[in-house]
C-alpha cells in the first residue's frame, strides 16, 4: 500500500512512446499509479543522439490519466529546457508549469466533485 506504480510510455516503433490508458486501471488493481507526463511525450533517438520529445502534448496527457484513474502525476520541469542535462525535450519550462498545473488541477477537481 506504500507504494506507487508507474505508467511512462511504452516504446512502440518509429522513436515514439505510446501510452496505453488502459494500463492505469489495470495497474490500480495491484496499488497507486502515477503517470510520469514527461518521460511519455519521449521520442527516444529522436534528436539524433539524444532523446526528443513533444512537450506540447503534456498537459493534454496529464489531464487524460486523471481521467483513467491515475493518483499521482510526475513532471519534470525546469528553469531552461534547453540547456538541461538529459530530455531537454520533454522538460515543462518553469515559467509555463503554474499555468499548465492549474488547468490540470481543475480537471482533477471536476472529477473529484463528480465522484
Amino acid at each position: 500500500k506504500n507504494f506507487y506504480l508507474c505508467e511512462r510510455g511504452t516504446f512502440f516503433g518509429y522513436n515514439n512512446l505510446v501510452v496505453d490508458f488502459r494500463s492505469i486501471p489495470i495497474m490500480k488493481q495491484y496499488g497507486k499509479v502515477c503517470f510520469d507526463a514527461t518521460h511519455s511525450v519521449q521520442l527516444p533517438g529522436g534528436c539524433g543522439t539524444t532523446t526528443g520529445g513533444e512537450r506540447q502534448y503534456i498537459e493534454s496527457l496529464a489531464k487524460t490519466a486523471l481521467l483513467w484513474g491515475a493518483d499521482a502525476l510526475f513532471m519534470e520541469v525546469h528553469p531552461d529546457p534547453p540547456n538541461a542535462l538529459s530530455d531537454a525535450e520533454c522538460q515543462i519550462p518553469l515559467a509555463d508549469f503554474s499555468d499548465i498545473f492549474s488547468n490540470v488541477l481543475q480537471v482533477r477537481r471536476c472529477i473529484s466533485s463528480v465522484f
